[in-house]
């Protein structure tokens, strides 16, 4: 059952009118003073004086402080056609109050609302919102045609997997009635773009989609490792999908978080060391593995982390789980990456490919013909991480996929025997760009910045311009992870709910914002930048008493010295910490 695609949205003092475009008759009605959901038939309630917006969606319904708020698509992008269903990224939102007014709050009910408006709207900003009316982008190819015609009939959000439908929580109060089905819009996370090719002058789609997982969602350092229903932090499912000529395939590969109770916090240090909880990691490893399992089939478990230095902890850790598991549906290949890359030797990961190669090819992929007989299925994955499943990740995962690709146009003619599609400049420059944009699309969610190493995706090779980009996104990381991070994962849990608002937030229920951030969080960060801008000034702009000029340099250089050393001093201090939920692998 699709959704309806195209809407209007009629505004009045007591209701939302929503009236389909594609549907004469039928009115989906909210109350703003009951708070009644219903269809009804449309016999004049929409008023001359409504006021009236074109919108393509109902994202959910969020409660805060001040009452209910209803969230709507109001601008959207295509993306293109998957088995010729349109797909439309997420470009804008609307966030509507029940309450006309909060005149009924208190004034501090007043700012906690504002807090949690803004939090709500940080997560709306997100870029890579996408939604189909008529199609199920939660499912892979394979998983859609292993479906029943029963399960076909079902409406959009009943059918989808709820792994990856962002708005779940905001649209219950909607799904809850079933004959709202036709207004429930799923909405994933993640990244999907759909590119026009040719080879040898024939055409085909080639695809890319990134599911991100809803649970154990959250931001870099503030989401590590799994929690004890055996979710991992930052799973994204990527698929790929090749469309020729009415033929169909598809390669599915994950990544994951190692899956072990382990952190990493926060605390003003360039790279904080991981913290492996001391603690039976077992009962978690096998619950995440058994669903893994029952998902995607076979399992090669590819660690990229270094075995040197505290990343070594982690890969001996897992390691031993992995023996301690005894699952004969596991295989664990682990590979030094820094250590195997040194000296820009990018070429060398063919060492790690070929060690792969089989697994491969066994594993085969998803092809349907265009009469629908299903040629091959995929029957495993690989499950690849390193500390963060971003940068090292992406790019072993594009190494892979553009193997399998490479099979996948031989078998259907697109390639002739013996060609490669390296050689295939104008197709190699497209897949390696897509592979670039889904890595910095995967990494803004997670890490707040675009992805490292993309100079070698987007390129073939690791190159001057690329390590030294890396180093600005380095010092972005590190800005976003300290001091905005706890803002970002506040918002996550908001709008997922994992946080809960009472509408007697601020009167006899304490909100979890009222605690108050000590001053030093404000006031030393600040006089840090500060001396740092002012220092750079003194440096660059000489006047024309030397001594002079010294003295400010020595100042303002004392001066961020000193802000410098408190903050490192004090770390947790100033880091931006989450409000709204804690960790589970913290807190059991």
């Amino acid at each position: 059952m699709a959704v309806h695609e195209v809407l209007r949205l009629h505004i009045t003092s007591e209701k939302f009118i929503i009236e389909p475009r594609s549907q004469d008759g039928e009115l989906l009605i909210i109350d703003r003073v009951t708070q009644e959901i219903t269809l009804q038939a449309n016999e004049g309630q929409i008023p001359a004086s409504a006021i009236t917006k074109q919108i393509y969606g109902i994202m959910g319904i969020i409660r805060l402080v001040a009452g209910p708020y209803l969230i709507v698509i109001t601008k959207r992008e295509k993306v293109g056609e998957v088995m010729g269903h349109t797909i439309w990224r997420v470009t804008d939102t609307e966030m509507h109050s029940y309450k006309r007014t909060t005149t009924h709050l208190t004034e501090s009910q007043n700012s906690l609302n504002r807090v949690y408006l803004s939090l709500v709207e940080m997560m709306l900003k997100t870029e890579s919102f996408y939604f189909s009316p008529t199609f199920d982008l939660t499912h892979t190819l394979q998983r859609l045609h292993n479906t029943s015609p029963d399960f076909n009939s079902l409406a959009l959000h009943e059918r989808a997997d709820q792994r990856f439908v962002w708005n779940g929580h905001v649209l219950k109060e909607l799904t809850q009635q079933a004959e709202l089905g036709q207004y429930c819009l799923p909405v994933v996370l993640g990244f999907i773009e759909i590119s026009s090719c040719q080879i040898n002058g024939k055409s085909f789609d080639y695809i890319l989609i990134s599911r991100r997982c809803v649970f154990r969602a959250g931001t870099r350092f503030n989401v590590r490792g799994v929690d004890l229903e055996g979710q991992v932090a930052n799973f994204v499912e990527t698929e790929q999908i090749v469309q020729y000529d009415g033929h169909r395939c598809s390669f599915v590969q994950t990544r994951g978080s190692i899956p072990l109770f382990w952190s990493q916090c926060a605390n003003l240090k360039r790279l904080p060391g991981p913290t492996i909880l001391n603690t039976s990691h077992i009962e978690a490893f096998q619950k995440h593995f058994d669903d893994q399992i029952y998902n995607y089939g076979y399992q090669v478990l590819v660690n990229l982390v270094n075995h040197k230095g505290s990343e070594h902890q982690m890969e001996k850790m897992f390691a031993q789980t992995v023996d301690l598991a005894q699952n004969k549906n596991i295989k664990y290949e682990s590979f030094d990456f820094h250590k195997e890359v040194k000296g820009m030797r990018f070429d060398r990961l063919s060492i790690l490919i070929d060690r792969l190669e089989n697994d491969r090819k066994r594993f085969g992929y998803f092809h349907q013909t265009r009469e629908g007989t299903v040629l091959m299925k995929q029957c495993g994955v690989f499950r690849t991480n390193c500390m963060d499943c971003l940068d090292r990740t992406n790019v072993l995962q594009s190494m892979l996929a553009l193997a399998t690709l490479e099979e996948q146009l031989l078998r259907l003619d697109v390639l002739n025997s013996g060609q490669r599609l390296a050689d295939q400049k104008q197709f190699d420059t497209i897949f390696r760009n897509l592979w670039a944009d889904n890595a910095d699309a995967i990494s803004k969610q997670y890490a707040g910045t675009g992805a490292l190493k993309t100079d070698f995706t987007r390129t073939g090779k690791r190159t001057i311009k690329g390590a030294l980009m890396d180093g600005w996104n380095s010092a972005v990381r590190y800005v976003k992870n300290n001091f905005q991070d706890g803002s970002r994962q506040d918002a996550i849990d908001l709008f997922l709910g994992n946080h809960i608002v009472e509408e007697t937030e601020g009167l006899s229920v304490r909100s979890p914002l009222a605690t108050q951030r000590d001053w030093k969080f404000y006031a030393i960060p600040v006089i840090c930048l500060i001396a740092m801008a002012m220092l750079i000034i003194s440096l660059l702009m000489p006047g024309e008493d030397q001594r002079e000029q010294l003295m400010y340099v020595l100042f303002w250089g004392s001066a961020l010295a000193i802000s410098m050393a408190v903050m490192m001093l004090f770390g947790t201090t100033f880091v931006d910490q989450p409000r709204l939920t804690q960790d589970k692998v913290k807190t059991e």
